[in-house]
This record gives structure tokens, C-alpha cells and sequence, in this order.
């Protein structure tokens, strides 16, 4: 008869099989099946369920007692965690007591075991001792061993023993007293226990010879597939069970808890919706994780929170200190996390982080937020003893501001902002300061720190940064400082539209230092901070340059006057006036300045300079000089000098050299969510697409992008005349003029009105062409050619005429682009040449001059080929053939095309030798040097020595060569 015991834990048995058979767990069943038929059959067995918590001990317990049950034999079941287990042998009693209750019990036939003539005791009755610890006496083990004899000859005999890890000892000793005594009887003793439980009685039991321990393994991606199935009832995609077993370790309990979660959220089992869950969908799992914590030992807990506090990926040996563990007893925890899923640990003592974001959460659960300042300060302070970095050590400080007010943390926290700054992040930058400068101690804080926090708010909330300058600014007594305040104020007072008082500063700089030299240099650095601060507000930018001087006469002895200088010669070039003399003072600035002594802004508005005034060449390698520098990386304006330095190379027809210049310039950058520094990138980089007829890839591209008007900086204006030329270029002629007409309007209201600017003018006119408008086109043209011929422009210039020649008659356009040709030859725009000579060889087809249409198209031909524009190339071939040529495979040029003999006589030459010295230094005849370089100014298509180091150098930086001299 089943006593009530058996059937309470059968019914448990019946309700784990519920939802199907335990995933990823067929070799445990199978060997657990074959234990329960062997002791049905007579056979002892011994098993050791060996697992962490939440791996599935219960689960593969739970299937033993349903074979168990079915096969016929008695099941004693016991749990070491049940309340009031804690007396000697309290978990023997209630395992044996099914036995000794005095229920009335089924007869049963003789047992082969049994001696003649016995007869099996009715009941029995469970000695009892005074046993005190895990000391039991001999003849108490004895007298329970035979109880359990007297009743497996009954009958086989199932003892399970659940989380045996937490029974008293008195109960293990009996264990293994049993365990050490099974030969002969119809037993089957299996015994459940944690992994790395440390119980010498149980590792005794699981050294026995006839013992089998089972270790079940995580779960892996398919069984997570197939368990998700059965709880959702919805298809798996193919990702989500990697994903799931990354959150989970694999651990079962956990498993079923997420997914669980996503049925409650109905969400389909996809990656996707598991890393959309919020905190609030996944409560149920965090309290499931909380469970686990609870039941670990203290230390694994310690370790825990000290993980939770310092966050992922921390030196494993600052964590063991904040858990005040020793480093061995700390990696034990951190195995044991891991075993039971809540840690991703590398066993090569390498990186660790939580598995998921809510385990952290709930590894933090129960600490007070007082506690977690403490902790947290005692993190930063480990973390800063250890050398951490200043980013990682101001984290720790940001969460305890009892900390943030020490010395030690301050100078921390200040050097994290700074890093933060320079990084582009200046509302982090205050996140970390405000700590250091409660509300209402401003006078009592140090003035540097009220500079450094400042100089964050400034970029933030230009207001407050403002107020917060100004209480530094009377505080400060190093002029260094002060001046730093000043220009800071300066831009906080412009950005917040109050440009009368920033101007007013710069009487104030005369007012610091006796030394009217120093001061003098003071306001002009200031002056040259007011301009370039300015361009990012274009209201702010007109008042300024309505009331300030461009003086350009200023020598560039000084880094103030050199920054001034540059500020106000790129002003002028913008605007197509003096344009030779801000060409001049921008060489000015870049021969005296240098990137140790100068800001990087100043020698890259010098270099802008030499771009907007049709000197590509000479700005290519100016950007690339200042781009060499070792902190200029860490600048804001780095990506928009990479992408002034690519738009140099487009222009010079190094069009691959520009993808890999923007490539870096957009680096981590989306469209969708794109600022005003992304916004000139992402400019020419379709520019540069399109120059090489990659619809699609522009496409894509602009796909996401914000929308420019939104945005008044000046940058936009060239994303808006990028889009327009794709637009054209995609047969949306509307769209197009929508694009470059706003794009004219606010290139006027920026003043940036040279032609040499951006060539939004252009494409407009070539939109009026595409809708029937001629004389629209023609007004452009002629607007472009009349303000570049003044300011002596020529690649505007040539465009200007490129332009005007196509809406003349056929009869009048070879002379007008035999002009724009003449004009280039002078100048290193390869691409530009290149389209003008297709133009013109058209041009002189339909003319009727074939021969020379057709020499036209030739030379345009070989070099679109040389410079990789193969929409260009593909224009000038179909034109060529139109001609009645058949051209064969392009001559090779460029540096690609040196032989190993030429490339060295020309490294030669470059280093300065003369043919003579270059000859003896090969051991070759003078005659072969010259025939060497003759090749080498051929396919460079150089004019001579001068210029092969920018190109030798363009080809060992992987730039293809832009022909052209």
C-alpha cells in the first residue's frame, strides 16, 4: 500500500512531466531509467546528482521517482533544505518514516534475501539516541542500516535524497554508512547535491567504485529552441538560441523564467524581442536570480555584490578585495556564479561579465543606497590604487558623492571630464563634475574646478555654462586660466546670442597683465575664438562680422595673431574677397605655426583656406601635416578635418583616397542620429559616390538621414547639396532644385558665397538644364565665372565655363571649354579636367572635328581610367567609340604603374640627387636615370622633380595618383 508520503511525491513527479520531458537531458534519464530497472531487478545502485543550482537537479529527481514508482518499487524521498532538518538525523527520521509510521501495509511475498522462516516485522519502530554533532554511535547507524535491509526485502527499495549539500552531518554520516553497505540488497540510493557542496561524506559517496555521478551540462542553443517551442507555442528563429543561452548560462531555470517573460510580454522567441524585454517584463526573472543568490553561501553572495558594484570586465583581483575575500576563495565564487549561469567567466582567469543586465540588478538587490555609496567609493578608491583609468575610477565616483567631495576624487573626476570633452561628450563631462560642486558652495570650491565644469556647461547649456564662467573668471588668478575662462565665456555669450557682451571681452583681456604685448596677444586670440565660435550660429556669425575687423596685414610671429590671422582669411575666402591675400596669410599661418604651438584649428582653417581658394594640392598636404599630429585625434573638429582632407582629395581626383578619409571621419557614426561634425563627412563621402557613379551606395546612404533643415549649421548646407546632386542624378529634377535652391539660400546667409566654396551652383544650373531652363542655367554660370575670374579662381573658373558651355549652341561650346581646359592645366584638379576634356571632345563631334574630338577623348579616356571614376570613364568610352575609335586597354599610370627600376631612380630623385649621383649610386648609365624618369613623369603625369613628393607619397599612402600638374 502507498503510504501518504509516496503518493504526495508522486503527484509531484507527475506534475514536473507536465510540459514534456526534461530537454538536453536523454543520456541522464536513460542511465537513471537503467538504476531503477537494475534495482527492480535486485541489483544495489548508487547515483550523485551533481549540479548547481537551477541546472535541473529537482527536475532529473523528479523523472527517478516517476520511473521509480512505475517499476514497482517504495520510494523514501527526503529534502536536506525541509524546515526543521537541522536536529542529528533529522533527515534519516524523515526519510524512514513511511516505515515506521504503523500504517497497515500490503502483504508482499518472501524476498530472495530473506532467511528461512522470517517473517517481515509489521512496522518498525526507528531507534532513537542522544546524538550530538555528526558523532553517531555505531550501533545506531547499525540499527537504522537494518531498517532499511528488513525493508528493501520487502520490496525494492528507491532512497532520493534532494539537496543533500544542506542536511546535517548525522544524516550524511548515515548516507554513507548505507552507501558502504548495498551489496546484496534491492536498493537504489540516489543522492542530489550542489555542485562544489564541500561535504567530505558526500565526496566519500561519489568515490565509491559502484557510484555513477551525473554532472548535467547547460543547456545548449537547440534545446533552448525546442523549450522555447513548447512554452510559446511559436517558432524559433535561428539566433535566439545562442542569444538566450549568452543571458542564461545555459541554466535551465533561468531559461524557463525568459521565456516565460516573453510570453507574458507576447513577443516571438526572437533575439530581437529577448534584447527588447524592459526591467518591468522581467521581474519574475530577476526574483528568480535573487532566489539563486539567496541560496548560495555568504561568500558566493559577497562576491556577488562586489561584482555588481564594479560592473563588468573589473581586475578580478580589485573585486575580490571590495568582497574582502582572499583571491582564491574570490575565483571559487566566481566559478560557482558562473556554473549556475549568472557570470560569463573566462577559466584562463581573463575577462568576466554578468550574463545579463538584470542579474546585475539583482546581485545589487537588498543593498541599501547608502551602503551602495560606501561600496562604491571603496570601488573607486581599490580601483584608483590599482592604476585603473580615470574614466573607470570617475564611474565608481559619479555614484558616491560623499566620495566625489575628497581631494584624490576631484583631480580624478576632472581629468575623466577633460577625456570626456575631448571626446565629444560634454554632458557626461557635467555628469561627473556636478558632485564635486554642490549647490550653494560655488565660492568655496576651488576656481579650477568652477573653470572645468564651466567649460562643460558651456557646450551643454550655454547659459548656465555662462554663469558658471563668470563666477570662475573673478576667481582665477592665472592668467592662462583666465584667459581660457574668457574665450570659453566668449562662446557660451555667443551660442546663447548675446554677442555684444562676448565682443565686450575682449576690452576685458587688455585689463589682465601689466605686459600690454601679452594682452594685446590675449585679445586676439580671443578675437579668432569669437570667429570660429561663431560659424556654429548663423545669426550670431553675421552681427560678428558686421562689427569686427579682417584685417590680414597682421604678421604671424605669435600663435594669437596666427589664429586671428586664419580666422579672418577664411572668412574672406568664403566670400570671394581678397582672395590672393587670405591665400597668403593662410601660408603664413601654416609656415610659422605647428601643431606644438598652435591650436588645431588654427593651422585647419589655414589649410581650409588654400581648399576654398582652388589650392587642393597645397591643402591636401597641409591637412595631412596636421593630421600626423599625435593629439589631434582627440579633438571635436577631427571629423571635419578629415573631411576637408578627403574633399581635397576628390578634388585632386583621388577619389579612393576620399572613401577611406570619411570612412574614418564616420567611424561609429549612424545616419539616423547624425550631428553637425557628421554632417560634412557624410558629404562629400556621397559626392565622392556619385563621382564615381554609385547610385545605389548613395542611396543608401541618405536613406536615414535627419533631415538638413532642421539644422542651421553651415554643414548641412553641403549635405543639402550633396542630396540635390543625387536627386539629379536620379532623374528627380524637382527634388534636386528643392534641395540646391535652399542649399544658394543659405550659402548666402552663411556668406558663403565663393564659387570655390561648394559647387551647389553648379548642379543647379545643371537641374535648369535637365527642366528645360537655359537661361537660369546660364545666369549661374555667368554669376560663377564673373566672381571667380575676379578672385582668380580657376577651377571655379573652369567649371563656371564647363557650365555656360552647355547652354550655348553646339557651335559656341569648344571655345568655351577650350578655355576651362587651359584654365585647369594650371591647376591639380584631375577630376575636373577630366570631365571638361569629355565635354569638350563631344563637343568637337558634333562639330564635325572628328580627329580632334577624338584626341580629346582619348587623353579623358586614359586618365578617368588612371583616377577610378568609372562612370566618368564609362561616359568618355561610349563618346570615343562615337567617334569612330576603338580604343584598346588604357595605358597604365599613376604610381601602381612604376616599375621597380622606376619607382627607384624616382625615390631618388625626390631625396634630391642629382641624375649624375643617381647613376653611380645604381651603378648605371646617366642615359638610363633619364629614360627612367622620362617613364616616371609620364605615367605620374608630373612636370617634374617638384612635384614627385606629394605624389610618391599619395601612392605609398595607398592614394591613387590624381593626374594633373
Amino acid at each position: 500500500m502507498t503510504t501518504a508520503a509516496e503518493g504526495g511525491e508522486l503527484g509531484r513527479a507527475d506534475h514536473g512531466r507536465a510540459a514534456g520531458p526534461p530537454v538536453d537531458r536523454d543520456g541522464e534519464l536513460a542511465l537513471l531509467s537503467a538504476a531503477v530497472r537494475d534495482a527492480a531487478a535486485g541489483r544495489p545502485g548508487l547515483v550523485v546528482l551533481d549540479a548547481p543550482d537551477g541546472m535541473g537537479r529537482t527536475t532529473l529527481m523528479n523523472g527517478l521517482l516517476f520511473e521509480a514508482h512505475a517499476a514497482g518499487l517504495r520510494v523514501l524521498r527526503a529534502d536536506g533544505v525541509a524546515a526543521g532538518h537541522t536536529a542529528p538525523l533529522s533527515t534519516v527520521r524523515a526519510l524512514l518514516e513511511p516505515l515506521s509510521d504503523g500504517a497497515s501495509r500490503r502483504p508482499s511475498a518472501r524476498h530472495p534475501t530473506a532467511q528461512p522462516g522470517e517473517e517481515p516485522p509489521r512496522h518498525d519502530v526507528l531507534p532513537r539516541s542522544d546524538v550530538g554533532g555528526s558523532d553517531v554511535p555505531h550501533g545506531v547507524l547499525d540499527a537504522l542500516h537494518q531498517v532499511v535491509r528488513r525493508a528493501a526485502r520487502e520490496r525494492p527499495l528507491l532512497i532520493a535524497v534532494d539537496d543533500a549539500h544542506a542536511a546535517e552531518p548525522a544524516s550524511l554520516r548515515f548516507l554513507a554508512h548505507v552507501a558502504r553497505r548495498m551489496a546484496g540488497l534491492p536498493v537504489l540510493l540516489c543522492v542530489a547535491r550542489r555542485s562544489g557542496g564541500g561535504s567530505p561524506l558526500l565526496d566519500e559517496i561519489a568515490a565509491l567504485p559502484m557510484c555513477r555521478v551525473l554532472r548535467p551540462l547547460p543547456l545548449t542553443p537547440g534545446g533552448i529552441g525546442l523549450l522555447a517551442r513548447r512554452l510559446t507555442g511559436r517558432d524559433v528563429d535561428d539566433g535566439f538560441g545562442a542569444a538566450c543561452r549568452a543571458a542564461t548560462g545555459g541554466s535551465p531555470l533561468l531559461v524557463t523564467h525568459l521565456l516565460t517573460a516573453l510570453r507574458d510580454a507576447r513577443l516571438p522567441p526572437t533575439a530581437d524581442a529577448l534584447a527588447a524585454l524592459d526591467a518591468k517584463a522581467l521581474e519574475g526573472f530577476r526574483a528568480c536570480v535573487v532566489r539563486l543568490l539567496d541560496g548560495q553561501p555568504t561568500t558566493v553572495r559577497r562576491a556577488a555584490r562586489a561584482l555588481a558594484v564594479l560592473g563588468d570586465g573589473m581586475p578580478r583581483e580589485t573585486c575580490a578585495r571590495l568582497a574582502a575575500l582572499d583571491p582564491g576563495v574570490f575565483e571559487r565564487c566566481l566559478a560557482a556564479l558562473g556554473a549556475v549561469g549568472l557570470v560569463d567567466a573566462q577559466a584562463d582567469g581573463g575577462t568576466w561579465c554578468f550574463a545579463h543586465p538584470q542579474v546585475r540588478a539583482a546581485a545589487a538587490t537588498g543593498v541599501s543606497s547608502d551602503e551602495k555609496s560606501l561600496l562604491h567609493g571603496l570601488a573607486a578608491r581599490l580601483l584608483h590604487e590599482s592604476g585603473a583609468g580615470v574614466t573607470e575610477v570617475a564611474e565608481q565616483l559619479r555614484q558616491s558623492p560623499e566620495s566625489a567631495t575628497r581631494p584624490w576624487a576631484r583631480a580624478v573626476l576632472r581629468e575623466a571630464a577633460r577625456e570626456m570633452t575631448l571626446q565629444g561628450f560634454p554632458d557626461r563631462a557635467v555628469e561627473l563634475l556636478r558632485p564635486c560642486v554642490p549647490p550653494g558652495h560655488e565660492g568655496t570650491c576651488a576656481p579650477e574646478l568652477l573653470l572645468d565644469l564651466g567649460l562643460a556647461e558651456s557646450r551643454v547649456d550655454p547659459s548656465a555654462g555662462a554663469a558658471r564662467l563668470a563666477v570662475a573668471l573673478d576667481r582665477l588668478t592665472c592668467s592662462q586660466a583666465r584667459l581660457t575662462a574668457l574665450g570659453a565665456l566668449a562662446g557660451a555669450l555667443m551660442r546663447s546670442g548675446e554677442v555684444s557682451r562676448a565682443t565686450a571681452l575682449i576690452d576685458r583681456c587688455r585689463e589682465y597683465g601689466t605686459d600690454s604685448a601679452a594682452a594685446a596677444s590675449s585679445a586676439q586670440l580671443l578675437e579668432a575664438q569669437l570667429l570660429l565660435v561663431a560659424t556654429g550660429h548663423r545669426a550670431t556669425y553675421s552681427r560678428l562680422l558686421a562689427s569686427t575687423s579682417l584685417d590680414l596685414g597682421l604678421p604671424g610671429d605669435t600663435a594669437a595673431r596666427r589664429a586671428l590671422l586664419a580666422s579672418r582669411a577664411v572668412v574672406c575666402a568664403a566670400r570671394a574677397d581678397r582672395v590672393a591675400e587670405a591665400r597668403d596669410a593662410a601660408r603664413t599661418v601654416l609656415a610659422h605655426g605647428t601643431p606644438v604651438t598652435d591650436a588645431v584649428s588654427t593651422l585647419g582653417t589655414a589649410a581650409s583656406v588654400l581648399l576654398y581658394t582652388d589650392r587642393p594640392r597645397e591643402s591636401a598636404e597641409a591637412f595631412r601635416q596636421l593630421l600626423d599630429a599625435p593629439h589631434v585625434t582627440r579633438e571635436e573638429a577631427y571629423p571635419t578635418l578629415l573631411a576637408l582632407t578627403a574633399e581635397a582629395h576628390a578634388r585632386l581626383g583621388a577619389l579612393g583616397e576620399a572613401l577611406r578619409t570619411t570612412t574614418a571621419a564616420l567611424e561609429g557614426v549612424t545616419p539616423a542620429p547624425a550631428t553637425r561634425l557628421a554632417a560634412l563627412p557624410l558629404a562629400v563621402r556621397l559626392h565622392t559616390l556619385l563621382d564615381q557613379g554609385d547610385l545605389a551606395a548613395g542611396t543608401a546612404l541618405v536613406r536615414d538621414l535627419p533631415d538638413p533643415l532642421d539644422d542651421e549649421a553651415w554643414q548641412w548646407n553641403e549635405v543639402l547639396c550633396a542630396r540635390g546632386r543625387l536627386r539629379l542624378a536620379s532623374d528627380d529634377v524637382e527634388g534636386a532644385l528643392d534641395d540646391l535652391t535652399e542649399c544658394g539660400r543659405r550659402q548666402r546667409a552663411w556668406h558663403r558665397t565663393s564659387p570655390a566654396v561648394s559647387s551647389w551652383w553648379y548642379w543647379a544650373g545643371r537641374s535648369h538644364l535637365a527642366r528645360g531652363d537655359r537661361a537660369t542655367a546660364r545666369q549661374l554660370a555667368d554669376d560663377a565665372i564673373e566672381s571667380a575670374r575676379a578672385a582668380h579662381l580657376p577651377c571655379a573658373l573652369a567649371q563656371g565655363l564647363e557650365l555656360r558651355a552647355a547652354t550655348e549652341a553646339a557651335r559656341h561650346r569648344p571655345l568655351l571649354l577650350q578655355e576651362a581646359e587651359a584654365v585647369l592645366a594650371t591647376t591639380s584638379a584631375a577630376l575636373l579636367l577630366a570631365r571638361v576634356r569629355v565635354a569638350r571632345g563631344r563637343a568637337l563631334h558634333r562639330c564635325g572635328d572628328k580627329q580632334a574630338a577624338r584626341a580629346v577623348l582619348r587623353k579623358a579616356w586614359e586618365e578617368t581610367y588612371a583616377l577610378g571614376a568609372p562612370a566618368l570613364h564609362a561616359e568618355a568610352h561610349t563618346a570615343l567609340l562615337a567617334t569612330g575609335a576603338r580604343p584598346r586597354r588604357p595605358v597604365p599610370s599613376g604610381v601602381d604603374a612604376l616599375t621597380r627600376s622606376e619607382r627607384r631612380v624616382a625615390k631618388l630623385a625626390d631625396s634630391g640627387l642629382t641624375n649624375a649621383v643617381i647613376a653611380r649610386t645604381l651603378c648605371v648609365t646617366r642615359r638610363t636615370v633619364e629614360v627612367h624618369l622620362t617613364a616616371v613623369y609620364r605615367k605620374l603625369n608630373v612636370a617634374g622633380r617638384r612635384e614627385l613628393r606629394f605624389v610618391l607619397r599619395a601612392g605609398d599612402e595607398g592614394a591613387p595618383h590624381a593626374v594633373g600638374a
